[in-house]
């Protein structure tokens, strides 16, 4: 007998586990276009920090990554079962942050604010606070992004045991957290690579990593800024898309403007615009923030 409530104690086990692991990808799928959003905005995040301290700036990141996503996980199966209602007000709200953030960051570029408050920055305050205040935007950041990811796979898992739900969104939120801080740290040490596979190069003579050294240490630059601009783009097509889901007149006319340019130039069309209408979106949205915060300070400060 205990024989066989041994087995079948296993046998319920192992489904449990194969549900956990079928959600799991289903709900990995649906969040991949977050992650790339995610990744593109953690790399902007940590450029601007002397070499040496750059993984550890990760690294503090990735530590409040997972803090936010052990706040986001018991409050999300929290308010899912008491508060549902709740969910939708407060994504959209980080979407305006989002927006915002992003509006932001081009006005400063346009008016050359941004670099210049930038080097001041660095000059009038120790590396300290400077990489303080370049992690905390960091972990801000990643907690909306977070909380749409611990959204999205609640949504996909929704008809699941509350067991089974918050198995899968820790499964989610670890794989994501290592998965994102991983290659953001590979991507900001990629001029220490071909550093270093030069030096090897001089050292013994190789070629070929001579080749790939040079090709490291040119596009790494490059690399980090067509990642600050790509982490600029994200937050316009994550707080525009967020914007979208939460709003259904404006899902509608996406909807409509999507199936209109689609009858006039086919396949290309039904792809780009949804992608275009959240950006677009996300622009007006962020410019209409930023305006208004610039009249409350005007009139209130």
């Amino acid at each position: 007998m205990a024989g066989t409530n041994l087995l079948t104690l296993l046998d319920d086990i192992t489904t449990l586990l194969d549900d956990i692991a079928t959600m799991s990808k289903v709900a990995t799928k649906k969040t991949a276009g977050v992650l790339g959003d995610d990744l593109a905005l953690n790399a902007q995040q940590v450029t601007g920090v002397t070499a040496d301290r750059e993984l550890p700036v990760v690294w503090a990141v990735a530590k409040g990554s997972f803090i936010n996503k052990a706040i986001l996980v018991p409050a999300a199966l929290l308010i899912s079962v008491w508060l549902p209602w709740l969910i939708t007000p407060l994504l959209m709200v980080g979407g305006l942050f989002l927006c915002f953030e992003g509006a932001e960051k081009i006005i400063e570029k346009l008016f050359g604010h941004a670099q210049q408050e930038d080097e001041s920055v660095v000059e009038q305050q120790d590396l300290q606070e400077y990489e303080k205040q370049k992690i905390k935007g960091a972990i801000r950041t990643d907690f909306i992004l977070s909380a749409e990811i611990i959204v999205i796979t609640l949504g996909t898992v929704a008809g699941a045991t509350l067991v089974n739900q918050a198995l899968v969104l820790s499964v989610i939120a670890i794989i994501m957290t290592i998965g994102v801080y991983g290659l953001v740290a590979g991507i900001v040490k990629l001029d220490d690579a071909g550093l270093y596979l030069l030096q090897k190069a001089q050292q013994s003579g190789g070629k070929f990593k001579e080749l790939v050294g040079k090709f490291l240490l040119a596009a790494a630059p490059k690399l980090m800024r067509f990642l600050a601009f790509a982490g600029t783009v994200a937050m316009f097509l994550v707080g525009g898309g967020i914007l979208v889901h939460g709003i259904p007149v404006l899902h509608h006319a996406k909807q409509g403007s999507t199936k209109f340019v689609t009858d006039l130039v086919g396949k290309t069309g039904e792809l780009a615009t949804p992608i275009i209408f959240d950006g677009l979106l996300g622009v007006l949205a962020g410019g209409i923030v930023v305006l208004m915060t610039i009249i409350y300070k005007r009139f209130f400060r």
